[in-house]
């Protein structure tokens, strides 16, 4: 056997190996969970989703848009759930075509002398099966059985805030308020709340994000089943995302 054969047969083997290894690693994350739904729960698995399609980056909301404001609710104790479902977190995350939309609705909003408070974003599928629990209604709390546009990193809740005073501006009911004020349609309120909540909701259309019924705080991209559920920890996420350059 020639140099050049032998080679090439030692080369072909090493691929062999490499494929079986990629192979037997994403069969093994590719286990349904009880519920029937696919579930990626680590990084590597995140990478190989991402490299054949970039939209499914998640991106570092704070580093893409550092004037965004964030008061991330489940990561204390002033929440629904009165405990801290996530650890203590200075940013939070969504994929790449969600955080340019809302790069561009932070953009026009700054003209008008507003901008953006975020009060969730990314949301690991742990936790969602955390909040169903006590709760069990569709219209405050994703069922798990099938899974978040906050577990797919294309949701996201909101506010509006003065830019000089860093206020929100009143929207009638605070963030998780589970009444049917909080609703979209809801028209029992002052003309200056219904004014901004049709202010968020048209610019948050604009760019692509849909609102939802029950809580005027709560927006996500379309096509939700295109991205996968996410149940990567916090601190994995702030790993893969430092490299990136959106």
């Amino acid at each position: 056997m020639t140099v050049k054969i032998r080679f090439r047969l030692q080369i072909a083997a090493v691929f062999a190996v490499i494929f079986s290894t990629s192979t037997i690693l994403y069969a093994q994350d590719a286990i349904l969970n009880k519920y029937g739904l696919w579930v990626i729960k680590d990084t590597k698995t995140l990478n190989a989703v991402i490299r054949p399609d970039s939209n499914k980056q998640m991106l570092d909301i704070k580093k893409l848009i550092p004037t965004i404001i964030l008061d991330l609710r489940y990561a204390t104790t002033n929440n629904f759930m009165h405990k801290k479902l996530y650890p203590s977190i200075t940013t939070t995350y969504l994929r790449l075509p969600a955080a340019k939309a809302l790069q561009h609705v932070q953009s026009e909003l700054h003209e008008l002398g507003l901008g953006l408070k975020i009060f969730d974003a990314y949301r690991p599928y742990s936790v969602t099966e955390k909040m169903w629990k006590p709760i069990r209604d569709e219209r405050y709390v994703a069922d798990p059985k099938k899974g978040s546009g906050h577990n797919r990193g294309i949701a996201v809740d909101l506010t509006l805030i003065n830019l000089n005073s860093k206020e929100e501006l009143p929207m009638g009911t605070g963030f998780d308020n589970f009444s049917d004020t909080a609703h979209q349609t809801f028209t029992g309120l002052p003309v200056q709340i219904v004014h901004n909540r049709n202010l968020l909701k048209n610019i948050m259309e604009k760019y692509g994000f849909k609102f939802f019924e029950t809580e005027w705080w709560h927006y996500s991209l379309p096509d939700a089943k295109d991205f996968e559920i996410l149940d990567i920890p916090f601190k994995k996420l702030k790993k893969i995302t430092q490299s990136q350059h959106p």
